[in-house]
């Protein structure tokens, strides 16, 4: 039935009635708004480390890091590791957070600068972008088990035997090296990548999986609230890290038993002689240069500076009973999952070597090994993967609904409906809850690549950064600097690149427009693999079968054996310059531009740098760099011509986040807080420079110990990573 076995079947029906479960109990105990979208703030470290792994690991972390990592090799792991160099800070921020003292992010926007407004509208462009977030746990789960069910090729329709034998013929040119096709070759292999055909299909449908999962999550979460989200997520964790490692054991042992006769202890050592050397460079595979040094650096000051801006962070911190849970369980699960990383990594070099050539759609490729390495073992194995995959999308989703239950009941439906019971507005934030998660999974069946999804999310909190992080920071930061600073980049690097081509179509037809990166041939010189020694004899054996003409014009390549040097050219996939999403042809054969505008892109080329003859990375550097700087510099130059804002309300916000979280109950603290705004001056004992416009807190022993800590195990996490691709 739908691919699986009944034991898998009896997995996934037995968790989803867990989950079921977890979220009828919880929900008798919601008694009012804090209860359901804060869990009434009572979570201790353990609780709170489970949340924030969960919240944090979402079903696209495990196959996005496989797909980047099968494409790039080792490098790929930057995909979900970027954030490592950041997490120390969270030591720093978790705190703050829970200092607010508040249901959502949107009421800081209200709070800092006296406006509902403002509020308002974080409240509706953060939840745009975590439907965004969401779609990507979506896809990546539904393309997972769209592979863990796949058909076999003798039952595949007309149309898809026709759409297989072109992903055939894209993998055999893809297999080759560049400079040894011919003309013909190297048009077809360029109208094939337009193509993308598909070379897998599967007896269930997309659209079916993201229906069950969403349906599922609404009943669970939305009727237990942010307790049952919690409470799940120590079941769900349990599931992500089963998830992480189950496939390598599988997986080793198949390498070993089809190079070494089943030492499973060798494998490692055979990934290193089989595979090229280029898969274990850790940055920038040159067959898909996506993570260069300098995109790393700057993808994580973007997701670094971005992700505390997101109103999951807050929920997730706002929950603990104190500050010190909130830091500790939130720092630990972040780690839990850059450890989980690596994993995630391991399996992708290890699919690398059994799978390249079979599966054409990267995205697939989680759910081919899982097909392949646990099909045959049985005993529920594939179905506690299916559970393990819905595991991690829905510990996700159900955050970020009840994350997006808040924005949208506290900061635009209650403004507007005034004075009705705590059970209404409970109910309110259940139905917003469920739309927010339809929303997630519509918006989920428009999009194929994972990887690009990522992307965008990573860099679309920018528009609120630094609102946040200056009014947090800068006194100075006025209302009119932040208004200015949010409006200004919502239009120039979202609205406008959306709307530009829907008013004049003619943009996506223009020539000017439709430029491509033709970066110069990428030459590297490796020691031969045996992997590198078999691609050089089909070559060889191609050139060989080459007409007389064709010879006339090429050289055959030279044969090649394992340890020997040797330098081989690779030609980077030319990529669309000014436009999120690759060119096609159209119904009428006409060449058509997709996706979205970057008009900080066409500015940067008629200003005279060529980037057609740079890597792809250079460009999605820049597009991350200049939408980041540019809302800071607009926030700080409006609010110096500008007054101030030296209202009460402003001021009151700043005397609460002086005033630590003890965890001593809602009692005790509201009394902190009452004695903070009754004795101004004795706070700022805590500021480093009380004198300033600058909320700098003084570090303490704890502060300083824990940051220091969260740096040792950033390195050993990197030396974790080093060790799997260098030692064997």
């Amino acid at each position: 039935m739908f691919g699986l076995h009944l034991a898998d079947i009896a997995v996934i029906a037995a968790y989803f009635l867990a989950l079921i479960g977890i979220g009828v109990r919880a929900s008798k105990r919601i008694k009012n708004q804090e209860d359901y979208l804060l869990g009434g703030r009572k979570f201790g470290k353990l609780v709170q480390t489970f949340a924030s792994f969960g919240q944090a690991t979402s079903a696209d972390q495990p196959v996005g890091v496989a797909t980047t990592t099968f494409h790039n090799g080792a490098a790929g792991t930057w995909s979900s590791l970027l954030l490592v160099f950041f997490t120390p800070v969270f030591w720093i921020t978790s705190p703050w957070l829970r200092r607010m003292r508040l249901l959502t992010m949107g009421d800081f926007y209200e709070e800092r600068y006296g406006s509902k407004n403002m509020a308002a509208t974080y409240a509706i462009v953060a939840t745009v972008g975590m439907m965004g977030l969401l779609s990507v746990g979506y896809t990546a789960m539904s393309k997972t088990i769209l592979a863990i069910t796949p058909k076999e090729v003798s039952e595949y329709t007309v149309k898809e035997k026709k759409e297989y034998a072109k992903a055939q013929e894209l993998n055999k040119l893809e297999e080759k090296n560049f400079a040894s096709l011919n003309n013909a070759d190297k048009a077809r292999l360029s109208q094939l990548r337009l193509l993308s055909p598909q070379s897998d299909f599967s007896y269930n449908s997309e659209s079916m999986l993201v229906w069950l999962v969403c349906l599922v999550t609404i009943f669970y979460a939305a009727i237990g609230g942010l307790e049952a989200a919690f409470y799940t997520d120590m079941l769900q964790g349990t599931f992500i890290i089963i998830l992480s490692i189950i496939l390598i054991p599988f997986s080793w042992l198949k390498i070993s038993r089809l190079y070494d006769n089943g030492h499973m202890a060798s494998a490692l050592r055979i990934l290193h002689q089989k595979l090229p050397e280029s898969f274990f460079q850790i940055f920038g595979s040159p067959s898909l240069i996506d993570f260069t040094w300098y995109f790393i650096i700057a993808a994580s000051l973007v997701a670094g500076i971005t992700v505390v801006t997101q109103p999951n962070q807050l929920v997730t911190n706002a929950a603990a009973k104190d500050e010190h849970a909130a830091r500790l369980g939130f720092v630990s699960g972040v780690f839990i999952k850059r450890f989980c990383t690596i994993l995630w990594g391991v399996v992708g070099l290890s699919a690398i070597l059994l799978y390249s050539g079979k599966v054409q759609d990267s995205d697939l490729i989680w759910g081919y090994a899982t097909h392949d390495l646990l099909g045959p073992v049985g005993f529920g194995l594939i179905g506690l993967m299916v559970a393990s995959m819905m595991a991690a999308l829905m510990s996700a989703a159900s955050a970020l609904m009840l994350t997006v239950s808040g924005l949208l009941l506290h900061n635009i439906y209650r403004p507007l409906v005034k004075d009705r019971s705590e059970r209404h507005y409970v109910w309110a934030g259940r139905i917003f809850g469920g739309l927010f998660l339809v929303g997630g999974a519509t918006i989920a069946l428009q999009f194929n690549n994972i990887f690009e999804l990522l992307k965008f999310i990573w860099a679309f909190f920018v528009i609120f950064a630094a609102a946040f992080w200056l009014g947090l920071k800068w006194r100075r930061a006025n209302r009119q600097g932040a208004w200015f600073s949010i409006i200004a980049t919502l239009f120039v690097f979202y609205v406008f690149p959306l709307l530009l081509p829907a008013v004049f179509p003619s943009l996506r037809f223009d020539k000017s427009m439709l430029l491509e990166t033709h970066p110069r041939p990428v030459l590297r010189t490796y020691m031969a693999s045996e992997i590198d020694v078999e691609q050089r004899n089909k070559e060889i054996a191609s050139w060989q079968e080459l007409d007389s003409l064709h010879k006339a014009i090429g050289v055959c390549p030279q044969a090649l054996s394992a340890g020997e040097k040797f330098s081989k050219e690779y030609q980077l996939p030319s990529k669309a310059i000014f436009w999120s999403k690759q060119p096609s042809l159209n119904k009428d054969g006409v060449m058509e531009a997709r996706g979205y505008l970057y008009p900080e892109l066409i500015l940067l080329q008629s200003l005279g740098l060529n980037l057609q003859r740079e890597p792809y990375a250079v460009s999605e550097t820049i597009t991350m760099l200049i939408p980041l700087v540019f809302p800071f510099l607009i926030l700080i130059i409006v609010s110096l011509l500008t007054p101030r804002n030296d209202d009460k309300v402003t001021e009151r916000f700043f005397l609460k986040m002086r005033t630590k979280v003890r965890g001593l109950g809602p009692v005790v603290d509201a009394s902190d807080v009452m004695t903070a705004f009754s004795n101004p001056e004795m706070t700022k004992k805590l500021l480093l420079f009380p004198k300033s416009n600058l909320e700098i807190y003084r570090w303490n022993k704890q502060d300083l110990v824990g940051f220091l800590i969260s740096i040792v195990i950033v390195f050993i996490v990197l030396g974790t990573l080093f060790a799997v691709v260098t030692i064997y």
